[in-house]
């Protein structure tokens, strides 16, 4: 028995990880041009030419969630044949991909509905591309632990996965507009999406790790629910019910854990009207970690 064999590497698992490789590379370029397609300008030019910062951000989100939901696709296991490993890992990136690319448009469209982020971007806006790639790798985030959770390559997988998609997109307008209404409180009835389009990075950046950790504590969800292929409103029930229950649960531990970590700062007044990015930086953190830690809990 060689190195390879005594851990399991055989020559047909060596080439089915290129053949997913080799996909994954592709669609991840793909997805860097489609940011130049959909926003109707040249990436290359804005990115090299006009050293547009806020378009480079938006399309880092982009192609981290697209490798992101790839990492749901890949289970590193040997397939049937090279070409049903080929057509399964396809199917799911180029879905992803839609998904990915459909959920930044709902969230542009639903969630941040009082500017158009494209416009913004190619002004140059910095904290709307923050904004803008954190949605994308929330959605990721989602995806793929939607892609882990279903089973087999049918109709009935891509159902499943959309239909928890359809939930997160939900879940992440409550999030965003929960965060307005206290953003509101705080400020006189002043707009959240206003000070983004504004440029307060500050904000930006602890929004973002908001989303961020509502996507990974929705990971909870598939420890709990079992998959059922044709059972369409028992999965999407289970989702919607747990993923309220999670961004709840999430949101109240959160403020608690910020109070002790940042005990003596005035948490709304350094971010909302000094725009400190440091403490910004530290809430994000924050969101993020406890997110991680409740997620491992109930695995």
């Amino acid at each position: 028995m060689n190195f390879f064999q005594q851990y399991g590497i055989t020559t047909d698992l060596v080439i089915i990880l290129g053949i997913d490789l080799a996909i994954a590379i592709v669609l991840l370029t793909l997805m860097r041009f489609l940011q130049g397609w959909s926003a109707k300008v040249s990436s290359r030019e804005e990115l090299s030419e006009r050293d547009n910062f806020a378009f480079g951000i938006s399309t880092a989100g982009a192609v981290a969630a697209l490798g992101i939901v790839l990492t749901g696709a890949i289970t590193g296991e040997a397939a049937t044949s090279y070409t049903v490993e080929a057509i399964g890992m396809t199917a799911y990136g180029l879905f992803g991909l839609i998904l990915i690319k459909l959920g930044r448009y709902l969230h542009d469209k639903i969630a941040l509905n009082e500017f158009a982020k494209n416009e913004q971007i190619l002004k140059g806006n910095v904290s709307v591309a923050l904004v803008d790639a954190a949605a994308a790798v929330a959605t990721a985030i989602i995806i793929r632990a939607v892609l882990l959770w279903a089973e087999d390559l049918t109709l009935d997988t891509f159902v499943a996965i959309f239909a928890a998609f359809i939930i997160s997109q939900l879940m992440m307008v409550l999030l965003t507009r929960y965060r307005e209404n206290q953003y509101a409180k705080r400020n006189q009835g002043a707009s959240m999406q206003q000070a983004l389009m504004q440029g307060q990075t500050a904000l930006a950046i602890r929004h973002s790790g908001y989303m961020i950790a509502m996507a990974l504590s929705f990971n909870a969800a598939s420890h709990f629910i079992y998959y059922e292929p044709t059972a369409y409103l028992h999965n999407i029930g289970g989702w919607l019910i747990f993923s309220i229950i999670m961004l709840v649960l999430l949101s109240t531990i959160i403020a608690i854990v910020k109070k002790l970590v940042l005990v003596g700062i005035d948490i709304a007044d350094e971010v909302e009207k000094q725009h400190n990015i440091g403490t910004a930086a530290v809430e994000m953190a924050i969101s993020i970690a406890v997110a991680l830690i409740l997620t491992a809990l109930m695995a």
